[in-house]
């Protein structure tokens, strides 16, 4: 995974925890929602690089 990849995932991952955050806090079920649904994104992301990575390093090896 590249360094930019990492960074853009957690920077997916952190607006969502402050959505998740805001919406909690106003009562906004829609922007809570989104919040979690970024994150979930994030992860998923972060999970599928992950697996890329492994395979590269499997085959370099």
């Amino acid at each position: 995974m590249g360094l930019g990849d990492k960074i853009s995932n957690k920077a997916q991952e952190v607006t969502g925890k402050a959505k998740e955050a805001l919406g909690d806090a106003t009562n906004n079920e829609k922007l809570q929602a989104e919040g979690v649904a970024d994150q979930a994104a994030a992860k998923t992301k972060q999970a599928g690089e992950n697996v890329k990575d492994t395979a590269k390093d499997a085959f370099d090896k």
